[in-house]
């Protein structure tokens, strides 16, 4: 993938893209979630994965906007390519070895469209637990490894997109 699949709107250089500074929201719980199942993929292009917000994040991307990236996932390429909402789901994926293949099926704008839906429901979900303490493989049935979404309350949103617009 280069740049041009994702910043061709914005009229971002074509360039080969050899590493991923992912920007997340460490007080989401479906944020870390899912940074700890990056972390644990076979990356085909090395994932940072580093708080959105933090002095960390400010250090490696000066200029960032980084009120923006705690409203909505970001996703920096090593070329300065910057992918968000959907379209940085769909990088993360793509630097991933099983996940390439999909990454490349969903690229498209209908495959946006699906990438955008898809991490909706996911906030959807989000919403029926609450606190960055209680995740939804905590309180579940024992022995299930999930919970009752009957006996979930709801949650407030995630600063960094994971929320479900009102």
């Amino acid at each position: 993938m280069t740049a041009t699949a994702a910043t061709a709107d914005r009229g971002a250089p074509s360039a080969p893209v050899r590493r991923l500074t992912v920007l997340y929201d460490a007080h989401c719980p479906l944020c870390a979630f899912v940074r700890d199942w990056l972390a644990r993929q076979r990356q085909l292009v090395p994932l940072d994965l580093v708080p959105a917000g933090t002095q960390e994040a400010h250090r490696r991307l000066p200029e960032l906007d980084h009120t923006a990236t705690l409203e909505e996932i970001t996703v920096v390429g090593d070329g300065g390519q910057v992918y968000r909402g959907a379209a940085a789901w769909v990088v993360c994926l793509w630097a991933l070895d099983k996940y390439r293949p999909l990454a490349h099926k969903i690229s498209t704008p209908s495959g946006l469209r699906f990438a955008r839906g898809a991490v909706l429901t996911a906030a959807k979900y989000r919403q029926m637990y609450q606190g960055p303490q209680r995740t939804p493989w905590e309180t579940g049935a024992p022995g299930s490894g999930w919970a009752s979404p009957a006996t979930l309350p709801a949650a407030t949103g995630c600063r960094s997109g994971c929320a479900v617009p009102d």
